[in-house]
């Protein structure tokens, strides 16, 4: 076995074991298991800041993304069953809008992909979503995903910058987007 194989293997073990560690023990992608956040939120100084994983694969509709930095950069990890995660859409959306300098990505977990293309229509999210949450596992040792939903901000360097664990509110991401802005 290659030492490519191995690193995939362990990686996906890793994923599997996070994500059912968040669950109530059942297999079944409901409101019933997964872990909601509390809205807190989290800024790591600049000089303590770790690079943000490589943010690329395959979106919902079905393209391939890449991310480049150099700019400020929101990633929201959500699924469409997640109450929180609908109710939070439309602020993602209007500050998507807002703040047309600024990337936002999404990254679905623990969801089909009927559901979550029709989720993307409901609330006309203008921003690509990656369908391979395996990519969680690269913010290990920064600020992980914790909770559905999650939302990290990345600095224009590639260096995870501040977290919402749970729903944002438009106060919070906004000071978070133009704190990090600012830098």
């Amino acid at each position: 076995m290659t030492m490519n194989f191995i690193y995939r293997y362990l990686s996906f073990i890793v994923v599997v074991l996070i994500l059912t560690g968040c669950s109530g023990g059942g297999t079944s992608s409901s409101q019933e298991s997964y872990v909601a956040g509390n809205g807190l939120v989290t800024l790591i100084k600049s000089q303590d800041r770790i690079e943000a994983p490589a943010l690329t694969g395959m979106t919902l509709s079905g393209t391939n993304y890449s991310h480049v930095s150099g700019r400020v950069t929101v990633v929201n990890v959500w699924a469409s069953w997640c109450s929180p995660c609908r109710a939070e859409a439309p602020t993602l959306v209007a500050l998507a809008k807002k703040y047309s300098e600024v990337i936002f990505i999404g990254i679905l977990t623990r969801d089909n992909l009927a559901s979550a293309k029709a989720f993307e229509r409901r609330f006309a999210i203008p921003y690509p979503t990656l369908t391979d949450d395996s990519i969680l596992i690269g913010f290990k040792g920064s600020l992980s995903a914790n909770a559905i939903p999650t939302t990290v901000v990345i600095d224009r360097n590639g260096m995870v910058a501040a977290r919402i664990s749970g729903q944002v509110t438009v106060a919070a991401l906004t000071k978070l987007i133009e704190q990090v802005s600012a830098e």
